[in-house]
């Protein structure tokens, strides 16, 4: 069996199912077969909304030495509104699984599940899928073989989660480097200044909330700006892609930089309580200095550190910051296509 994958948390997946599989499939009633997987990382999908039967023409499964080939993408993919998960063709041997269409939640049991249906239905074995998995996923007869969407409820919810998860919000966080180095010397700068010690004692936590909630927000817009994050539908059949594409770079970064604020926070609560001993304080706050004073000073400091930490983004590189897009990605991904279909001609 050769399992497809795009790059990123797909090929992950998929190299864990390459290791589990080949054991969940033996058959009772077939103990003298054996299944031998393998992986390779390379993307043939250009567009979430390509008809299967493109799909099966671009990744030509006759011509792969395996007998079952399956295909795991992290594009989404769609009949109308509802979240397709797996297209199968068992004429052909092939399947196509949409990873966003599992989910956020246990993506690597339900990717497995879906596989593990997929090639049961392949097969032509009902004994290999997993118990329920078949009135779990509805599916519907296509044209080239067999469709089946994601479990009833919450569908778009579902399809939203699983395309943040992708996106992979906590890797943002290692490419912002230099917005975390540039945050946190902006912290430290107005830690040396007593009017912020006095502005944390008097400003409340609603004004501190709200600092906090501003102070995010901005880092959001300006690396949605200044990155070019944006999708903008260029029809009106596009829009309602471009609306779920938004939608899911936003809470990516929404997840990723308040990650960042966390950990800017942690930093500048370990430098507060090193530099500033209670003995320095007390003076200007004109009364006794506990350790709940050194963290609401720390939470306007980190604050103020993460508006510094927006204006620090624009020098971090596009693709440490592009890949929290799925249109972006999109975008790159049929390039790509492109560039090699021109090298193929």
């Amino acid at each position: 069996m050769l399992l497809i994958a795009d790059p990123g948390t797909p090929a992950a997946l998929a190299e864990r199912i390459a290791e589990y599989l080949p054991q969940r499939l033996r058959s009772r009633d077939r103990l003298e077969r054996r299944w031998t997987t393998c992986v390779r990382g390379k993307p043939y999908l250009s567009d979430e909304q390509a008809d299967f039967a493109d799909v099966i023409h671009a990744v030509d499964p006759s011509s792969e030495g395996e007998d079952i080939v399956v295909y795991l993408t992290d594009l989404p993919r769609r009949e109308d509104t509802l979240p397709v998960v797996a297209d199968v063709s068992a004429d052909h041997l092939f399947a196509l699984i949409s990873v966003a269409g599992v989910g956020g939640v246990h993506i690597g049991h339900r990717v497995r599940t879906v596989t593990e249906l997929v090639i049961a239905r392949v097969l032509g074995e009902p004994e290999l899928m997993p118990p329920g998995a078949a009135r779990r996923f509805p599916c519907v007869q296509i044209e080239d073989g067999i469709r089946y969407f994601a479990p009833s409820g919450l569908r778009r919810l579902r399809l939203l989660s699983g395309m943040v998860r992708a996106n992979r919000p906590w890797r943002l966080v290692t490419g912002l480097s230099k917005v975390l180095v540039g945050a946190f010397a902006t912290g430290a700068i107005a830690l040396a200044t007593d009017t912020i010690w006095l502005f944390a004692d008097t400003m409340g936590p609603w004004r501190m909330g709200a600092a906090t909630v501003l102070s995010i927000v901005a880092m959001i817009l300006w690396l949605i700006l200044d990155h070019e994050l944006w999708e903008r539908p260029k029809s009106p059949e596009e829009r309602d892609r471009s609306v779920l594409y938004n939608t899911a770079t936003v809470a990516t970064l929404v997840i990723g930089v308040a990650i960042l604020h966390v950990a800017l926070f942690c930093l500048l609560l370990f430098t507060t309580c090193l530099a500033l001993p209670p003995e320095l304080l007390s003076p200007i706050l004109g009364h006794g200095v506990n350790f709940s004073d050194y963290l609401t000073l720390t939470w306007l400091l980190a604050s103020i550190a993460t508006i510094g930490g927006a204006l620090g983004s624009g020098l971090e590189d596009d693709a440490a910051v592009k890949e929290a897009a799925y249109g972006v990605r999109q975008r790159q991904r049929i390039e790509e296509t492109r560039r090699r279909s021109n090298e193929a001609g």
